[in-house]
């Protein structure tokens, strides 16, 4: 019964998270915070994809965002061509989705034989090409500049999704039912499906079997696994669920381009993320993303209000100048890893268990 105190707690501190990602648009009235609020559904599935790699399967990749940039450019080029059709959304989905698990395959196939190092080199190497691409094949990608396209009609601000007898939009809590909330759902119930579906797959047999993967490769070998077609299928399971992560993050943002999508940037957040919630827990991927992307946006405004606070001490408002936030997030990671780790998750369940 002990056992179960510290896991008890971050299961009840991941559905808080997600209720409150439920009521977001109506508990955070402003454009910044629904903007935080579906940046972090995202980086919640984008996470927890890469965790079935690094956590259960100790698969070092660097190509994450090739992936969720497959998803996003397949999405992005389609609805340009097509239009702001639901059938755009459905084929640019299925492109990307194909192409990941035939670039996934390939690469899995040809490289996790081979040492850890080796195998994080192929897939930098491989995710560096895809970006310089994105970048060059400017006719299909626009190249630096990006592409940027109209949405479904039903994410449109101006859609009414209920009136009154007025015809006027109808509010709730002061919130209207417009395009703009109906595609906040989309990106939030199109995420948390994406998120239950690899919690239950860790759950079942085959998270047992990735675990004795990475914990002894030799032995689940000997054992009878065929440990290179479990890995090159997490790794084409991972490839998919981060290609429509990127998607859904194409219909969300309306513009898709190679420091949305496919940015070596977005690779170390979620390495972050990873590190910061706990590797190996799924739970952990929705602590990193809040936790990380919160700071991000909000780590400079509180940063300033404290150097406003200490004003006239000497050295103090220096430090705490908003400019210097990455310095400051810096130091909050390694006293992370320093006092967790584990990762928070990681450690309050090791924690738990110990009591």
């Amino acid at each position: 019964m002990k056992q179960s105190y510290g896991y008890l707690a971050v299961r009840l501190c991941v559905f808080a998270i997600w209720g409150l990602l439920c009521f977001a648009p109506f508990l955070f009235q402003d454009v910044r915070a629904l903007e935080v609020a579906a940046r972090i559904c995202i980086f919640i599935v984008l996470v927890a994809s890469y965790d079935l790699l690094i956590g259960y399967t100790g698969i070092v990749s660097f190509a994450h965002t090739m992936f969720f940039g497959f998803g996003a450019y397949g999405a992005a080029i389609l609805l340009k061509q097509m239009g702001p059709g639901w059938d755009a959304v459905a084929l640019g989905a299925l492109a990307g989705v194909v192409v990941s698990l035939i670039v996934a395959t390939g690469v899995g196939l040809l490289s996790l034989r081979v040492k850890a190092i080796f195998f994080a080199m192929i897939t930098l190497a491989t995710a560096s090409v895809a970006l310089v691409l994105a970048s060059q094949l400017s006719q299909f990608t626009g190249g630096e500049d990006g592409i940027t396209y109209r949405a479904p009609d039903l994410f449109k601000p101006a859609t009414k999704l209920l009136v009154d007898a007025e015809g006027k939009v109808v509010k709730i809590f002061g919130v209207s039912l417009n395009g703009k909330l109906a595609a906040y759902y989309f990106v939030f119930f199109s995420a948390l499906a994406l998120f239950w579906v690899m919690v239950r797959i860790v759950a079942a047999p085959l998270g047992t079997v990735l675990k004795a993967i990475r914990e002894n490769e030799a032995r689940a070998e000997a054992i009878g696994y065929r440990v290179v077609a479990y890995r090159t299928f997490v790794f084409c399971l991972s490839a998919a669920v981060a290609s429509l992560a990127g998607t859904i993050y194409a219909v969300w943002l309306k513009y898709t381009g190679p420091d949305t999508a496919l940015s070596f940037a977005i690779m170390i957040d979620i390495l972050l993320m990873v590190v910061i919630g706990g590797m190996g827990t799924m739970w952990g991927a929705v602590v990193g993303a809040v936790l990380m992307v919160l700071a991000q946006y909000y780590l400079r405004d509180l940063m300033g209000v404290a150097a406003d606070a200490v004003t006239g001490v000497p050295l103090l408002p220096e430090l705490l100048n908003p400019d210097r936030w990455l310095l400051w997030l810096g130091i909050i990671f390694i006293l992370l890893v320093y006092f967790f780790p584990r990762g928070i998750v990681g450690t309050v369940q090791t924690m738990g268990a110990r009591q």
